[in-house]
């Protein structure tokens, strides 16, 4: 290249650099501010609750609820379950994007050869003949390269590796949410089973209230009135039942569902243990640590992290382009003249392209990437929020719901002992109809609470754990560079 080719390059250059100024994204910002969750004050509503450093959730921590049957249960869903198959598709979608950015940033190089065979029609052979038939032999190689002078095409890369490594996080996200789901629903099972077996316990009660009544009506201690009363509490207690049933079957579908199987598979699993709820207990060094141990927290960041180098993206459209396209070849009427001086040929094209007028397309763009900036941000601060909320909500109903049942516990055997006790009396004859009636049904009443109570206290230990992170470690997921940057506030 001559010196006066070059430096009519670099006058160009100067020029485009200067008209650049027509397009200008000036006045254009985000308005985003993270919240720190050092602010976030939460040691009121966590006073009194034991901290420990062991007190993060491990990543099978199903475990300590101390049923094998449902590590199984777990570990068949995350196999089996169509919602892993739907996050794991989401995570090769976000990955393929990174991959097919990162590969735009590479020049490109193609090849090609032919051959044409064609006879000329008489209006188009300058003899007028019509006979004239050729073959043209063609082969060529083209170049093309954009050059990234600003780093648009790198920023744009890393936006969408960030949306990948969101993308992984959501489907280790999605795998706490399935466990969770599905240690919840195995619970509802045994809830099931448990009110089912209450339901039968009731009506072998209304039944032997019924025998009673039938010998008392028999001897003229009760009128048919009462005896028919009792008749209808058997009848209703049989309804309780068929709809404990009901609610045991429908249970067992449920789990089916999560586990991604038809609702037989319900039919095959065994009646759970009761499980054994989880201490109360957190972090100590919460709110600080949770920021890592969340995954809704971490796609969160990246995405964030994700907009805001789409943001650096769309700011170099603003600045002069630089392209280089080149080909060569050859092309030849005769097959032995293919490779001859005369039939090669070359070309090489570099292009300059300036903004310079677009009705405001470019500013338009990039005051869309702040906008996702600011709404990744927003959906951050309410992820941070939301995080720190379950936590306190999850661990103060904890902590008050094991004095219920302790209470609910004692009033169940009042009632149970108040029981036997009419309904001794009133085999013997001298008891009255209406405190029978009265003591069955608180004591079916304090024996269901008793159970709700138990079922809530397994459930809400699930969601400790879940509000904890399951186990999550950034650390843990594949791509190299696990952690996004710190957010700027």
């Amino acid at each position: 290249m001559s010196s006066k080719t070059l430096r009519t390059g670099l006058s160009l250059v100067l020029v485009s650099m200067i008209l650049a100024g027509c397009a200008s994204y000036s006045g254009l910002n985000t308005e985003g501010k993270s919240v720190d969750a050092k602010t976030l004050k939460a040691g009121q509503s966590l006073s009194g609750v034991t901290l420990s450093p062991a007190a993060w959730p491990k990543s099978d921590w199903w475990k300590s609820l101390g049923d094998p049957q449902l590590d199984g249960l777990i570990r068949e869903a995350l196999h089996d379950s169509p919602d892993m198959q739907i996050a794991e598709a989401r995570a090769h979608q976000a990955s393929a994007a990174a991959y097919a950015a990162d590969a735009a940033r590479m020049p490109t190089l193609d090849a090609s050869a032919g051959v044409s065979r064609s006879r000329l029609a008489k209006d188009q052979d300058p003899r007028g003949q019509g006979d004239a038939y050729a073959t043209v032999r063609n082969i060529s190689a083209s170049f093309n390269y954009n050059f990234d002078l600003w780093g648009g095409q790198r920023d744009a890369w890393e936006a969408a590796l960030g949306q990948a490594r969101a993308a992984e996080v959501d489907q280790q996200a999605a795998q706490l949410t399935l466990s969770a789901d599905v240690a919840r629903a195995y619970s509802d099972l045994g809830q099931a089973h448990i009110v089912y077996d209450l339901a039968n316990e009731d009506l072998k009660r209304t039944k032997q209230m019924l025998d009673l009544s039938q010998r008392r009506l028999s001897s003229g201690i009760d009128s048919q009135y009462q005896f028919q009363q009792t008749e209808s509490l058997e009848a209703s207690s049989e309804a309780s039942l068929i709809d404990a049933e009901k609610r045991l079957n429908s249970a067992k579908i449920a789990l089916a569902v999560l586990l991604g199987k038809g609702p037989d598979r319900g039919n095959e699993i065994a009646r759970p243990k009761i499980l054994q709820a989880s201490a109360v207990a957190l972090p100590s060094v919460l709110p600080a640590e949770l920021l890592g141990r969340r995954p809704d927290l971490v796609a969160a960041r990246w995405r964030v992290e994700a907009a805001s180098k789409d943001i650096a993206a769309s700011k170099t459209q603003f600045y002069p382009n630089l392209n280089l396209t080149a080909a060569a070849g050859a092309e030849s009427l005769l097959g032995d003249a293919m490779f001859g001086s005369a039939s090669r040929f070359f070309n090489i094209a570099p292009t300059i392209s300036v903004p310079i007028f677009d009705g405001g397309r470019l500013r338009a763009n990039l005051d869309a990437r702040d906008a996702d900036y600011d709404l990744a941000v927003a959906q951050y601060n309410k992820s941070l929020v939301k995080a720190l909320g379950d936590v306190s909500d999850t661990i103060n109903q904890l902590r008050d719901i094991g004095r219920q049942i302790g209470a609910q516990q004692h009033a169940t055997e009042i009632a149970q002992d108040s029981y036997n006790t009419v309904v001794q009396r009133y085999g013997s004859g001298i008891g009255n109809y209406l405190d029978v009636l009265s003591i069955e049904q608180q004591l079916l009443q304090a024996q269901r609470q008793l159970a709700n109570l138990n079922a809530e206290q397994i459930d809400l230990s699930i969601q400790l754990m879940q509000a904890l992170g399951g186990g999550f470690q950034a650390e843990t997921i594949a791509s190299a560079n696990p952690a996004p940057a710190k957010l700027n506030n």
